[in-house]
């Protein structure tokens, strides 16, 4: 089994860039596993790989888009990228990610889509990292990767993808929006900013993004409040600053979405921060 780990530097060159990708999609292994830490604002050029990635935020936020949508990986969750998908990534907060290529004959991935780790899932890819390329470790290898592979397709799925329309005026509404979203914000405001019927624009968000107006508004305000959790910023102030008028309505939309509390979710991203801290601490 095939790894790669590497804490330093922060952040990649454009060459080492390239180096790992002639390194994963050249080696011969059916699962290569990679460990970095990248930081804030760092962003990865458009590439693809010919396999299936499964890309897992240790500590940190990231933001991964391709032309038909973006997708949000806050701590303790993971982005299944189909082989040949081009995407490109934005660090939001400074990320230790643990990132698992896998041959297609392997694995299949239809579309990109956003998983929750279990902590079977993290324990597996631990191992396979932590696992020496040794003769005599190749049985115990196939048999984590074999167990992993299953896990993985029982990973419950977050709804943390936001689909863009091919629409160039309604897509300059969603980039503006996704800046600052505020739940209040009303078909009636964007179906006049683009001239046209609420009739009409209801049907064409539909059309170009397949749900209705009002899910994407939803998911885009929970969507842009998981970095500002992550960081430790008071649940109150992130639901206000999104436009709900009370804690209690997007307690209930944070917990459809993630499937836990937003103050569950803060607390689990403070204590892997600190985790990721005394990690860091203790390399030096």
């Amino acid at each position: 089994m095939a790894k790669i780990k590497s804490r330093q530097p922060l952040g990649v060159s454009l060459e080492e860039h390239e180096r790992s990708l002639k390194l994963i999609d050249g080696t011969n292994e059916p699962v290569l596993a990679l460990h970095r830490v990248y930081p804030t604002g760092h962003r990865t050029p458009p590439h693809s790989h010919s396999r299936v990635q499964i890309w897992c935020a240790r500590q940190g936020v990231v933001l991964v888009s391709t032309a038909d949508g973006r997708w949000m990986i806050p701590p303790g969750h993971g982005l299944l990228i189909p082989a040949g998908l081009q995407h490109e990534a934005e660090i939001i907060s400074t990320v230790e990610m643990h990132s698992i290529y896998v041959h297609p004959d392997l694995f299949q991935a239809e579309a990109p889509r956003v998983v929750e780790i279990t902590d079977l899932a993290s324990s597996l890819i631990s191992e396979l990292l932590g696992e020496e390329h040794q003769p005599a470790a190749f049985h115990r290898q196939g048999l984590v990767r074999a167990l992993l592979l299953d896990e993985v397709n029982r990973l419950p799925e977050r709804p943390l993808g936001l689909p863009f329309p091919d629409n160039q005026r309604l897509a300059t509404l969603c980039r503006d929006f996704l800046k600052k979203p505020v739940a209040r914000v009303e078909i009636d405001d964007w179906a006049a900013a683009m001239g046209i019927s609420r009739r009409s624009f209801t049907r064409l968000f539909r059309k170009e993004l397949g749900v209705s107006f009002v899910t994407w508004r939803q998911q885009a305000c929970i969507f842009a409040s998981l970095p500002r959790l992550a960081a430790g910023e008071a649940v109150t102030n992130v639901a206000l600053d999104a436009g709900y008028e009370n804690i209690p309505a997007f307690t209930t939309m944070f917990r459809r979405m993630l499937g836990s509390s937003p103050r569950a979710y803060r607390q689990a991203a403070r204590q892997r921060s600190a985790a990721f801290s005394d990690l860091e601490d203790s390399a030096d």
